[in-house]
């Protein structure tokens, strides 16, 4: 059966299982794991990205596509006997550009298909009881329709009161206890649980340690992002919705992207007021709020006054999903929300630059530029934004420079003047930010 083909049959797969929860939004689901078969871990395997970090048994995935049909087979035997072992995930520590790391977990390749594999049902499931304010990790929603959705109701609002949560390590302290509980609501399938829960104990090895953490999911695994969506599905969105919103006195927008969300609300006291009950909601679940990094901020838009947003640094901003919110004027006079890239994204940005630039600094020079290229070309993709083209220029200006320290770096006796860059500009010309400016939502 070809590709296509198959791609197709498990798309109806798809559509059955999302249709039975749709029609049952109260039913535990129970016969879920017999739609999984050879063609769906074929289109598990299609979706898993190939050129990811090997895992603990540094299997790639051209070497596991050698047998695939083979391994696949054997794969879903064990996935469906109960005999299936979820090896340990490689811990590694991503730096975050403030003295800090994030710990990135990395399964093995094989173990990525088959989460990916649960995950497809998972995501058939919960598509049709999440709501419209969360969009991390979801089918046809992106960070971009988080932040459109954010700046056309501050917009609608006339701005307002808004208040910037952060959830502390979120990924490693979701309490396995309670995210069982909320599984088993609407998963009652012995196979999918069992899987699942192999999962939450797998272990995580560290410098050739293993060790058992009894909370957390590693971020990075396959199957972490649409457990997080569950799990804050409950401890937020619904709770927000059902409990919160009618007690209010004005309206109020919550925008949750995975575990970074702001609120805005139109009155101070209603902020205030769930601001108050926010670590006791959170506590309540096993989960910590960051006490400097929580915070309430008035973003009203202004009247007479000049603009307050020109610098990320001032009151009346906010950050969300890599970008500094702020009020200023359009080129018609009107006050406007304008977003620019986030001072902390910025740094990071461009360290992650300066440290592919010194460790690759030996190559030949038309290889950097072709790398640099596709780095600021994904730069731009995601930050090249109308009203943000003086961070993307000077993202550009501060990439020229890191690239020219490290190319000065390569010989003492040819050193790499700013006139030799000049010289090299003109054969590796870089993208120009101003040509890559966009609406948000086109």
């Amino acid at each position: 059966m070809g590709e296509t083909s198959s791609s197709q049959t498990v798309s109806t797969k798809i559509e059955r299982i999302a249709k039975l929860a749709k029609q049952a939004p109260t039913m535990v689901l129970t016969t879920l794991a017999h739609h999984i078969d050879v063609e769906w871990l074929t289109e598990a395997y299609r979706r898993t990205r190939k050129d990811g970090a090997t895992g603990e048994d540094g299997q790639t995935a051209e070497q596991y596509a050698q047998e695939l049909e083979r391994n696949l087979e054997n794969l879903l035997d064990r996935a469906k006997s109960g005999t299936y072992r979820a090896p340990p995930v490689r811990r590694v520590h991503i730096p975050k550009g403030n003295g800090e790391t994030r710990p990135l977990g990395i399964p093995t390749f094989e173990d990525k298909v088959l989460q990916r594999a649960v995950a497809m049902v998972l995501e058939a499931v919960y598509e049709q009881d999440f709501l419209d304010c969360s969009y991390g990790f979801r089918p046809g929603r992106s960070a971009h329709d988080a932040l459109t959705e954010l700046r056309d109701a501050t917009m609608t609002m006339g701005g307002g009161w808004v208040l910037e949560v952060d959830i502390k390590k979120f990924f490693d302290t979701i309490d396995h206890g309670h995210l069982r509980s909320m599984l088993g609501r609407r998963v009652g399938d012995g196979t999918l649980l069992r899987l699942i829960g192999k999962w939450l104990n797998a272990g995580v090895t560290e410098a050739g340690v293993l060790s058992h953490p009894d909370s957390g999911t590693p971020q990075g695994g396959v199957i972490s992002p649409i457990l997080a969506n569950i799990f804050l599905h409950e401890v937020l969105d619904t709770w927000f919705e059902r409990d919160v919103r009618a007690r209010l006195k004005g309206p109020a927008v919550l925008v949750r992207y995975a575990d970074d969300f702001v609120i805005l609300f139109e009155k101070e006291d209603d902020a205030r007021r769930v601001m108050a009950v926010l670590p006791e909601r959170f506590g309540k679940y096993g989960l910590t709020l960051h006490p400097e990094k929580t915070r309430l901020v008035e973003f009203k838009r202004p009247s007479s006054q000049p603009p307050q947003g020109g610098r990320g640094d001032d009151p009346g901003t906010f950050d969300l999903l890599g970008f500094t919110h702020y009020w200023d004027k359009s080129q018609n006079g009107y006050w406007v929300v304008k977003l620019k890239t986030a001072k902390g994204r910025f740094s990071r940005a461009l360290k992650r630059v300066a440290d592919w630039c010194r460790s690759h600094r030996h190559l030949p020079v038309r290889q950097q530029w072709e790398s640099l290229t596709k780095k600021l070309r994904g730069h731009y993709q995601y930050f090249g934004v109308i009203g943000n083209g003086a961070a993307l220029r000077r993202f550009r200006y501060e990439t020229y420079g890191v690239w020219r320290c490290w190319l000065n770096r390569r010989s003492q006796r040819a050193r790499m003047t700013w006139q030799k860059m000049r010289v090299l500009h003109a054969h590796y010309p870089l993208l120009p930010p101003p040509a890559t400016l966009r609406p948000l939502r086109a």
